[in-house]
């Protein structure tokens, strides 16, 4: 009697549980399947569309994104691949449809060479910053290290003076 009262007591609370788990398979999300000849073509595949960014949410790869674009470029993608074109004609195709933006992995031509350059520029230029700031300080060190003989004799004057008060008063 009382495993009926504690289930009626949360009859609501099991009933929406059960509706929740019930309700989970809803939101799976089916992938495209595509059949290739050869593993080697699979694998190919696999590469090309981790390699291109969805133009939509522009920090996934296609293999990822679940946007319309990105499944009408790996619908491309696969049509392109099992029509016969190289991995070449494949990426100029869609690059020549999307726009650079697409490449992780951009060319190195003249417009992408500061992309490319900007890291070592930056390291480069890090380096001298933290070298100028270590040589700067050592020569501040230097010059503020050595003392005057008029300015040793007023530091051990105070030092004398600030002794004999600890000593008289201890």
């Amino acid at each position: 009697m009382t495993i009926f009262r504690l289930f009626s007591r949360f009859a609501p609370a099991w009933v929406a549980a059960l509706l929740i788990v019930l309700a989970l398979p809803v939101h799976a999300v089916v992938r495209d399947v595509y059949s290739f000849d050869t593993e080697e073509k699979q694998q190919r595949y696999q590469v090309m569309i981790t390699e291109l960014r969805c133009p939509k949410c522009q920090n996934q790869n296609i293999a990822d994104s679940n946007s319309p674009i990105s499944e009408d470029m790996r619908d491309e993608v696969y049509r392109m691949m099992t029509g016969g074109a190289s991995d070449v004609e494949i990426m100029d195709s869609l690059v020549g449809r999307f726009g650079e933006f697409i490449r992780y992995k951009p060319l190195v031509e003249k417009r992408t060479l500061l992309l490319w350059a900007t890291p070592a520029i930056s390291v480069l230029g890090g380096l001298l910053i933290v070298g100028g700031i270590v040589l700067r300080s050592r020569r501040n060190n230097q010059i503020d290290s050595e003392l005057s003989a008029e300015e040793r004799a007023r530091v051990e004057k105070i030092m004398d003076g600030h002794n004999g008060k600890s000593d008289s008063q201890a």
